[in-house]
């Protein structure tokens, strides 16, 4: 059966010589892995940019209710980004959230609310051209509203996050008894507009991220190491 439908790449990996298989966010059916052939050519011919991460796509795809690696009929991109390609803190940034979402959203079902985030959420930071360097951070936290575990406050999230067994074990957040210094930097960014407290510098924002991750582990069940964490701390250090 084919589907057309929008869709939110979140990563791919390389198949056999020209070919890749890619994991995309669709609205119509969620989570989908598919295989497409000769995107990797030499020279003119290659498509492989359509397949970085968060690239917005317009696609009519085959779908077997037996479900398993499909293929896509038709694709073209469906919103062109005019800054994202072109500024490494935002492609460094993109590529940390894709293994984020990769890791934490799994359902292969249609799920409006959470594709319009998705979609929406990449459309308002290509479009942004200064002051994107918390996007990341409020993308987190607005993601984890529909994962089920948002939190409502920034003492929430210190809290659970200072008495958890293993504090330390995963994560380069400081220790308990610093984390509640944080607690009005999140509220800044769960109730913008309430709370203003202004995030002062990048020190304490990886810090907040560090936080955070430790907050998604407590969550989600064998998140794991986020790999692409590294780069971006350097890229925005």
């Amino acid at each position: 059966m084919l589907v057309k439908t929008k869709g939110v790449v979140l990563n791919y990996i390389k198949f056999r010589e020209s070919s890749i298989i890619t994991k995309i966010y669709t609205e119509q059916l969620g989570v989908q892995s598919y295989i497409v052939n000769s995107v990797r050519k030499k020279g003119n011919g290659s498509r492989i940019a359509l397949f970085q991460p968060f690239t917005l796509l317009d696609m009519v795809v085959y779908s077997s209710p037996r479900g398993g690696i499909q293929r896509i009929s038709e694709y073209k991109t469906a919103y062109p980004f005019a800054t994202i390609p072109f500024d490494i803190r935002k492609s460094s940034i993109l590529l940390f959230l894709s293994e984020m979402v990769t890791r934490t959203v799994k359902e292969e079902e249609e799920n409006p609310t959470l594709f319009a985030f998705l979609y929406n959420s990449m459309i308002s930071f290509d479009q942004q051209v200064q002051h994107f360097e918390n996007f990341h951070l409020e993308f987190l936290l607005e993601l984890t509203q529909h994962l089920g575990f948002g939190p409502g406050s920034g003492t929430e999230i210190i809290e659970q996050v200072a008495f958890s067994a293993n504090t330390q074990a995963a994560t380069s957040a400081p220790p308990v008894l610093a984390l509640h210094a944080y607690e009005t930097y999140f509220d800044g960014l769960l109730r913008p507009g309430v709370a203003n407290e202004t995030i002062p510098n990048g020190k304490i924002r990886r810090e907040m991220l560090s936080i955070l991750i430790r907050y998604y582990q407590l969550h989600v069940d064998k998140l794991g190491e986020i790999k692409s964490l590294a780069i971006l701390s350097e890229v925005l250090s």
